[in-house]
């Protein structure tokens, strides 16, 4: 029984440290990726544990185990569609928003000339 729990902390232990090195460092949390190569070698249980529980970025999704998932019942989220993006630089940005002011501004006066001469209409 001592053999076969020797063997099984080796095989983590290599698995760990073969993960451990072909991981990219914006990959490893936590520590650097010497300070957890040392980790596994020192403590090779814990560290293997700690390094595939704490250490290892995982995806979005988690870990994927080959299972099918049935989701028959449930219905599917709504799909979030991405914001328009604006390819406009930032001159092109501001000459909109100018002419965008100078057309607020000229209704604005024909109001304003609309609402006089109804008065001096109203007038007469």
């Amino acid at each position: 029984m001592p053999f076969l729990f020797t063997m099984i902390t080796i095989a983590l232990m290599v698995f760990a440290l073969v993960d451990i090195i072909r991981r990219d460092d914006s990959q490893v949390r936590f520590m650097p990726k010497f300070v957890w190569l040392l980790l596994v070698v020192l403590l090779p249980l814990l560290g293997s544990v700690l390094w595939f529980a704490l250490g290892r970025e995982y995806p979005e999704g988690g870990i994927r185990l080959g299972r099918p998932t049935r989701r028959e019942s449930a219905p599917s989220p709504p799909v979030a569609t991405a914001p328009p993006i604006d390819s406009r630089t930032t001159e092109q940005q501001i000459a909109d928003l100018d002419r965008e002011i100078e057309e607020w501004r000229l209704r604005q006066e024909i109001e304003k000339r609309k609402k006089e001469h109804g008065d001096t209409v109203s007038d007469d």
